[in-house]
């Protein structure tokens, strides 16, 4: 490739540094569409549910079938990246995922919302896969870490969502003509973005995935991990501003303020968390993180007063905010079919942020929200006593020289 001088390569075609800028760029902008998605349709939902004439109870029950829809679809996306390449079965997945958000403002009520949302969730964990795995294989042919940078572009996406979206309510916009306008923007963008990642494309003589295989071993225990860590995120994101506002009498503003500091701070720490990665490897910085958030854990259960909890929170956000990347990253090397094991990995950590608000909120109906805040802190400990097997995450490839580059595949 002209004015390339080295690359990397996990066997098979080989690509230039240049190239492979590019193609990082481009599948960290894929993320943020991804997660811009997310976000538009997270501020609508109020309007969803008055539309659609459902009850708390019955809104509760059709959010779980966006992660039921996205479990049972994305055992699918090797299949469809085997059978059209990494670049186009990415293009189309994210035509489908983009589209899908004008689904659930249309919705007439809860048997609809429920289809909707199913349709919705199915979408987005198959591009959720397709594009984990493009990153996974970007990252071993640059040869540095790139996962917590893309995930926290994916963050960085859901923020930006979700002002566009506190903005349309703050204005009155209807959400079907909200979601309308948005899918149009990202589906233009996401299009743009898929054209410039990696173009992979199977070999004839691998043999194709199974249509639907359930996941590997190895993705149970790396998802393990990934578990912990996602059920720390959503219990903290779902329930912070309620633990300020009942357990510590903070105002609602303060209580807000929490939930918003701790999402910015996952999205710094992602961005950033790459070179920590490269330079401490895997291992090392989820156990350090680990240790980071079971302390945040302990300062929020032990906390007097608002500022204290507030500082625990942040800490658990530093501490976590990895983790689910280098999951992603470990499933990808695990075994033959990446693809598979990141399907895999994705189905727990879809499970853990489904089940985690219900669970806080079963504990605490029970017990309080600090025993429920108890049991993150144990579930954070466990990263530091499972974080060796994300060691496979730390195994990248060496670049090639210019004499071994040859042209993408067409």
């Amino acid at each position: 490739m002209t004015g390339e001088t080295t690359g990397g390569t996990t066997g098979g075609t080989v690509f230039g540094t240049e190239r492979l800028r590019r193609a990082r760029f481009a599948v960290a902008a894929v993320f943020c569409v991804h997660g811009a998605v997310t976000g538009s349709f997270a501020t609508r939902i109020p309007w969803i549910q008055e539309h659609a004439g459902v009850s708390a109870g019955q809104l509760g029950l059709a959010l779980a079938f966006p992660a039921l829809g996205a479990s049972l679809a994305m055992p699918l996306a090797g299949a469809i990246s085997h059978r059209f390449g990494a670049r186009t079965a990415l293009r189309g997945l994210m035509v489908l995922w983009t589209a899908a958000l004008i689904l659930p403002s249309l919705a007439p009520h809860v048997y609809g919302l429920c289809a909707a949302l199913f349709v919705f969730g199915a979408t987005a964990g198959m591009s959720d896969v397709a594009m984990n795995a493009l990153g996974v294989e970007t990252e071993n042919r640059l040869g540095k870490s790139i996962m917590s940078s893309l995930h926290g572009m994916w963050s960085g996406g859901a923020l930006i969502g979700s002002a566009a979206g506190t903005v349309a309510a703050h204005l009155g916009v209807d959400a079907r003509t909200h979601h309308l306008l948005a899918a149009v923007v990202l589906t233009a963008l996401g299009l743009a973005f898929c054209q410039g990642v990696l173009d992979l494309r199977s070999t004839p003589d691998e043999e194709p995935p199974p249509r639907f295989a359930l996941p590997p071993r190895s993705a149970l225990v790396i998802g393990a991990i990934g578990f912990c860590g996602v059920f720390a995120e959503g219990a903290s994101l779902d329930w912070s501003a309620v633990y300020l506002k009942d357990e510590l009498g903070s105002s609602a503003g303060v209580a807000a303020a929490c939930t918003t500091a701790f999402a910015l701070t996952m999205t710094v720490a992602r961005l950033v968390g790459d070179r920590v990665v490269d330079r401490f490897g895997p291992v090392r910085t989820v156990r350090v993180g680990g240790a980071a958030a079971t302390l945040g854990g302990v300062l929020v259960v032990l906390a007097p007063h608002a500022a204290l909890a507030m500082a625990g929170f942040a800490l658990i956000g530093l501490g976590v905010a990895v983790v689910v990347p280098l999951a992603f990253a470990a499933a990808g090397r695990s075994g033959p079919n990446p693809s598979q094991a990141i399907a895999g990995v994705a189905t727990i950590t879809y499970t853990s942020g489904l089940i985690a608000p219900s669970a806080i909120g079963g504990i605490a109906d029970a017990t309080s929200l600090t025993v429920s805040f108890g049991l993150v802190t144990l579930l954070t400990l466990g990263l530091v006593a499972g974080a060796g097997v994300l060691r496979s995450a730390g195994r990248t490839q060496t670049p090639k020289t210019a004499a071994e580059v040859v042209p993408e595949p067409r």
